[in-house]
C-alpha cells in the first residue's frame, strides 16, 4: 500500500549516468516515502546497481537530480550521505574481514559519539540478528555469506539512517539464508526503517514490499503496488518464470 500522505524520503528525477563508456541509466524516476518498503527489480545489468551507485555518490550523474528529505545530493560524497541520514548494504556485503561482529557495527556508527546509545543498538541489532550476537567476538572473515549478509544490514542500521538502501542482499545465498534474509527485511521494515530494496529474486522482492518498479535497459518501464506489479501479466511472464 503506497503511503500517499507520508513524506518524500527519497527522490530520484530523470537520472542518467555512463558507467564504462555505456549509458547505463536512461532518465530514471522513482520515490520512496517515508516508512515504505520500495522494490527495484529487473534482470542482470537493466542498470539497478548503477542507479544505486548514483544514489550514494559512488558514480557521477550525468544528468538529472536526487533528493534526500527534500535536499540535492548529488555530487556529494558517500561519507557526507551516511551524514545526511542514507545508508547502503552494497552488493557483496563488504563487511571488514578482520574485525569482530562487533567492531564491524561500531564501525557502522562511526559519525556518532552518543556512546550509551550506540551500545544500546548494537544490543537492539542483536535481537535482529540472534545469530550475529551468538557470535558477537568472531571475526567477521570467518563467517557464512548469510552471516556476513546480516552483519552488513546491522552495520548499516547503526547510523540510524532515514533511508536504507539494499543492492542485492540474497546474492550467493542458500534457499534456507534467502527465505531469513528476507524474513529480517521484513522485520526491519515494520519497526519503521524506510527501504530501497535492489533485488534479482523479482519474486521475493514483491512479496515483501509496498510498491515497486520494473527496470529494464536502463529505463523504469513499470510501476506501481507491489501486489498489482505481482499478477501484471508481463512481470509473470519476464520475472516470475510462468
Amino acid at each position: 500500500m503506497q503511503r500517499d500522505n507520508a513524506a518524500v524520503l527519497l527522490k530520484i528525477c530523470d537520472v542518467k549516468v555512463a558507467y564504462g563508456g555505456i549509458q547505463a541509466v536512461k532518465g530514471v524516476s522513482l520515490e520512496v516515502r517515508e516508512g515504505e518498503l520500495v522494490s527495484l527489480i529487473g534482470s542482470n545489468g537493466a542498470g539497478k546497481t548503477t542507479t544505486m551507485k548514483a544514489i550514494t555518490g559512488l558514480l557521477p550523474l550525468g544528468a538529472g537530480h536526487i533528493e534526500l528529505v527534500g535536499h540535492p545530493i548529488a555530487g556529494l560524497g558517500p561519507w557526507d550521505l551516511v551524514q545526511q541520514g542514507l545508508a547502503m548494504v552494497p552488493e557483496g556485503r563488504g563487511v571488514f574481514t578482520r574485525m569482530t561482529i562487533v567492531e564491524n557495527l561500531q564501525m557502522g556508527a562511526y559519525i556518532r559519539n552518543d556512546n550509551a546509545a550506540i551500545a544500546e543498538d548494537i544490543e537492539r541489532v542483536f535481537v535482529t540478528f540472534p545469530r550475529l550476537k551468538e557470535r558477537r567476538h568472531q571475526l567477521a572473515g570467518t563467517m557464512s555469506g548469510g552471516e556476513q549478509q546480516m552483519l552488513a544490514m546491522g552495520r548499516a542500521l547503526m547510523s540510524r539512517p532515514q533511508v536504507l538502501l539494499l543492492d542485492e542482499p540474497s546474492m550467493g545465498l542458500a534457499p534456507l539464508m534467502v527465505d531469513k534474509i528476507f524474513e529480517v527485511i521484513q522485520d526491519v521494515s515494520s519497526q519503521g526503517v524506510t527501504i530501497l530494496l535492489v533485488e534479482q529474486n523479482a519474486s521475493r522482492a514483491l512479496q515483501v514490499a509496498n510498491r515497486g518498479y520494473v527496470m529494464e535497459s536502463g529505463l523504469i518501464t513499470l510501476s506501481g503496488d507491489a501486489a498489482d506489479l505481482r499478477n501484471d501479466p508481463k512481470v509473470r511472464e519476464a520475472y516470475l518464470g510462468e
